[in-house]
């Protein structure tokens, strides 16, 4: 899946609009969206969607409430693991909305 697919797929899971420009917030508000980049985003998708995150042996596990999983090898940069880790998780709850 490529980054816009996660991004689109991710926002979608945290009611976010997509736009020309970018993303509509719930505040009706123009955002500049990017958890895989922006740590705050990210912070959002944690807090929105109820995610759990675990880190285990060179792994962060990010866990839905709805029981699914997520685990992403943390390599050389932890951070960017992380939060494409979390947006990978987002994604999964967007593909299931209708």
């Amino acid at each position: 899946m490529t980054d816009k697919e996660l991004l689109e797929l991710a926002a979608k899971a945290a009611a976010l609009e997509r736009t020309k420009g970018g993303y509509i917030n719930d505040r009706f508000m123009p955002v500049n969206w990017n958890p895989l980049k922006d740590a705050s985003d990210t912070l959002s998708l944690i807090v929105r969607l109820e995610l759990s995150i675990e880190y285990h042996d060179g792994y962060v596990i990010v866990e839905t409430k709805d029981g699914g999983s997520v685990s992403q090898e943390l390599g050389h940069n932890p951070f960017d693991a992380t939060r494409r880790a979390i947006v990978r998780a987002a994604a999964e709850i967007g593909k299931g909305m209708k």
